[in-house]
């Protein structure tokens, strides 16, 4: 679900006064064919709950995942997701792009 940056920031500030573990995803760089632009956030708590979108489908799923490691190391991460020309014309793209984004857990 996207959300404006005012109702994500505020929830996770909610999450993290109820004293519940959360991450902040952010969208650092693309390149090519990308969902959400640079500086697009998504929020998640230790419950898997989430607001907000870096991209969709399955690279979606794998941030939330990775978010929740981030939140039980309290080591951030940089993740690259991407797919070539030749395979997003097998998928049904018109073309390919990368995409990096930065999880962060949020004390």
């Amino acid at each position: 679900m996207h959300a404006d940056d005012d109702t994500l920031f505020a929830t996770l500030l909610g999450w993290r006064a109820a004293g519940r573990p959360a991450a902040l995803a952010t969208v650092v760089s693309t390149w090519g064919s990308s969902p959400r632009p640079q500086g697009s956030h998504l929020v998640i708590d230790a419950d898997g709950h989430f607001l907000g979108s870096v991209s969709g489908g399955c690279i979606e799923g794998a941030v939330i995942e990775a978010a929740q490691e981030v939140m039980q190391s309290r080591q951030p991460r940089l993740l690259e997701f991407g797919v070539s020309d030749e395979q997003a014309w097998q998928v049904g793209l018109a073309c390919g792009g990368r995409v990096q984004v930065y999880v962060e857990p949020v004390e």
